[in-house]
């Protein structure tokens, strides 16, 4: 994805969940697994830009992001990959009054539909999980094994730019 920008819109449903079990994410139909990190950077007045570098077993993944919020559910995405040097030198100068995101992410597709599922070092017992979908009035198929504590669609104190300033206390 090199120097490839990729525009779109996001369409996306957040939970916080009971911390799940490993061995069943593992088990799921095109499972990943990936540690991510990711910095948040000076933007334009009404978008976010972020960097991340996401590391695969096989392979590590350096990406630029802005996101243009279109309203709670949605957003306008626009990515494109870089090299290592890029990601070291955009990252040495992160925004201020932020944090670097730190996240295990576990991926999974249930019932035709894609799961990401973010565990974070700051927590113990919850998660996050997303679900990107086609349309806003797409129904989600919840996985039966995911118990939620809480849909946080719209929050902004789940949205990684905002975690990145302060995080919030765990749901239990």
């Amino acid at each position: 994805m090199k120097n490839v920008e990729k525009v779109g819109i996001e369409i996306e449903r957040k939970f916080v969940i009971k911390m799940p079990d490993v061995l069943t994410l593992r088990s799921q139909k095109d499972y990943t697994v990936s540690e991510i990190l990711q910095i948040y950077l000076k933007s334009e007045q009404g978008e976010t830009r972020r960097v991340r570098r996401r590391v695969y077993s096989d392979r590590t993944l350096y990406i630029e992001t802005k996101k243009i919020r279109i309203d709670n559910m949605s957003s306008e995405e626009i990515e494109r990959g870089m090299s290592k040097n890029e990601f070291d030198a955009l990252a040495s100068s992160p925004l201020e009054g932020t944090n670097p995101i730190r996240k295990l992410r576990h991926t999974f597709v249930y019932e035709g539909q894609l799961f990401e599922i973010d565990i974070y070092p700051e927590w113990g017992q919850t998660a996050v999980m997303e679900t990107e979908l086609p349309t806003r009035d797409t129904d989600v198929s919840m996985p039966p094994f995911i118990e939620i504590i809480k849909e946080v669609t719209g929050d902004k104190s789940y949205s990684n730019a905002s975690m990145s300033k302060s995080f919030p206390e765990e749901l239990i």
